[in-house]
Order: structure tokens, then sequence, then C-alpha cells
């Protein structure tokens, strides 16, 4: 898998650096501004769609609990 939801928090990090640049002004800070609600919204659907499959993997467990030794679901999971 490319991309995991450790780079997500990266690009998110990122793009509050960028934010946080002092030296962007005016309509660069606006379309900075703009850029930062998409790449947001678009963070929440991933974050919400790997909560989708997590709550799916607890409810496929019989016992509705973690067994230790279970793999986590390939988006889950790091830089493996």
């Amino acid at each position: 898998m490319k991309n995991t939801l450790g780079d997500l928090n990266n690009h998110l990090f990122a793009q509050l650096e960028r934010l946080n640049d002092e030296d962007i002004k005016g309509e660069d800070l606006k379309e900075e501004i703009e850029r930062s609600k998409a790449v947001t919204g678009i963070a929440k659907n991933i974050i919400d769609t790997g909560k989708l499959v997590l709550d799916g993997q607890k409810f496929m467990d019989s016992d509705n609990r973690m067994n230790a030794d279970a793999k986590l679901p390939k988006m889950l999971e790091g830089g493996k």
C-alpha cells in the first residue's frame, strides 16, 4: 500500500506548517487556507473510512474483542 495513515498525518502537519508561515500574505494566504480546507475535508473522509474498516473488523470478532494475534486491515497498518 502506497499511502498510510502515517502519511496522512505527515501531510496534515506539513499543511499546518504552511499555514504558520508568517511570510504568506494576501492572495497567497487565501489560497493556502482554501487548500487547507480541501486537505482537511479529504483527511476527514479517509479517517472516517478507516474507522469504518476498524469497526467492521471488531464486529467480525465473535467475542467482540480484539485478538492480540489478529492482523489489522491493510488500510490501518503503518509503514510496514
